[in-house]
């Protein structure tokens, strides 16, 4: 006979059948098609990166970094490129409550791709030579951000694995919003260069850490609000989210609704 848990604990997400039929709202596309447009500018960079570095470049200043090390390159870009592009559809709510399979099934791959382009970037920072216009103060920011990157997503699958849907959701969404951070620096450099010049060294970092709290306070805005709108739902008396586990030696059919919120 197998052993029951008490109903009472309040440990996973569970997608019932009414909250599967709620209606989507029509915007909800906007969520991941804005994201995957942030990710523009960096993907379109990264490709540019991989096809110079597929043939035979000549060696300048400016590409001596990567043509020496290409590994670590091809790496971060890859693996980047599919977290931003895999990871902004996470945040659809739509495929979140009518495909949680899906959800779940490109979890497994968004938050490993993001955790290696952590991993990736983190090991240029520290091995390679710094480029003309970096610095320093630059190379330390992009440690501390990359590192918590790789700490947001670690802390999400724990999370996931212990059933723990708010808390997972709210990692995940911290981690991808660093991951983010090359598409909002596009978006601050852009209009810093065409109205004042080039920053200098101490500028470029600090527009760049910049862009990385820019992004991370967005996050905590939605994580904030996402919390806030779950609790209005209970209120209303809708079907609330957050559930109680279904007790061991609960039907199949009963067990398949679990599953996670937001990116992995």
């Amino acid at each position: 006979m197998s052993r029951r848990r008490p109903a009472s604990r309040l440990d996973a997400t569970t997608t019932t059948p009414d909250a599967r039929s709620e209606p989507v709202p029509r915007h909800a596309w906007r969520i991941p098609a804005g994201l995957i447009l942030l990710s523009m500018v960096p993907m379109l960079a990264g490709g540019l990166r991989l096809a110079e570095l597929s043939g035979d470049p000549e060696v300048t200043p400016a590409n001596e970094r990567f043509v020496t090390m290409p590994v670590p390159v091809v790496v971060h870009i890859v693996c980047a490129t599919v977290f931003l592009l895999l990871g902004a559809f996470q945040f659809h709510p739509g495929l979140r409550r009518r495909r949680p399979r899906w959800h779940r099934l490109a979890g497994r791959v968004v938050a490993p791709a993001g955790v290696v382009a952590a991993l990736a970037g983190l090991w240029m920072a520290v091995f390679t030579e710094l480029p003309a216009g970096d610095g320093p103060l630059l190379r330390w920011i992009r440690l501390v951000f990359g590192s918590a990157m790789v700490a947001f997503l670690v802390l999400g699958v724990v999370a996931i694995r212990r059933r723990d849907v708010v808390t997972h959701s709210a990692w995940v969404t911290r981690g991808y919003a660093i991951g983010q951070g090359a598409g909002t620096q596009a978006l601050i450099f852009a209009p810093w260069t065409l109205v004042i010049g080039a920053p200098g060294e101490t500028t470029r970092a600090l527009l760049m850490g910049a862009a990385w709290v820019i992004n991370l306070a967005v996050a905590e805005w939605v994580i904030r609000r996402r919390g806030l709108t779950g609790r209005r739902t209970a209120r209303s008396g809708r079907p609330a989210v957050r559930t109680a586990t279904p007790p061991e030696g609960a039907p199949a059919s009963e067990r398949e609704h679990a599953t996670a919120d937001p990116a992995g």
